[in-house]
């Protein structure tokens, strides 16, 4: 157990004296505080191109094969009043139309109207060949 003692404090020695000189870290400071300008109240920009009576109308239809999205919308504003309806067909296969309004006075309205059973063609499927089994 002597020798070891021995050892252990020779090591220590031996790597205290090859340990070199250690240099103060870099000192580092905050950034100097930059002088405030006085509060200057913003200044509101007033638009100029207000329309009081906004129109627009506007339509589409997406009949899409390869997705099978199929759905169509229209829409017409006349000031605060705007009417329109779109449909689609849901994965059932049903078509779901929606025809709605909304005004200052009433509000959003909207009704759900669901349609027929829109049937696809079936297509042949090939088989799969057994890959394990």
């Amino acid at each position: 157990m002597a020798t070891f003692k021995i050892v252990f404090v020779a090591v220590c020695l031996i790597g205290v004296s090859k340990a070199g000189v250690l240099l103060p870290a870099a000192r580092f400071a905050a950034a100097p505080v930059a002088a405030l300008a006085p509060a200057v109240p913003a200044v509101a920009a007033v638009n100029t191109n207000y329309d009081p009576l906004p129109q627009y109308t506007y339509a589409y239809n997406v009949q899409d094969a390869l997705t099978g999205d199929n759905k169509s919308q229209q829409e017409t504003r006349d000031g605060d009043v705007v009417k329109g309806s779109y449909s689609l067909v849901e994965p059932d296969g049903t078509v779901r139309t929606v025809i709605y309004t909304a005004d200052p006075i009433n509000g959003f309205n909207a009704i759900v109207q669901r349609g027929p059973l829109v049937h696809k063609a079936l297509v042949p499927v090939a088989p799969v060949a057994k890959v394990f089994g």
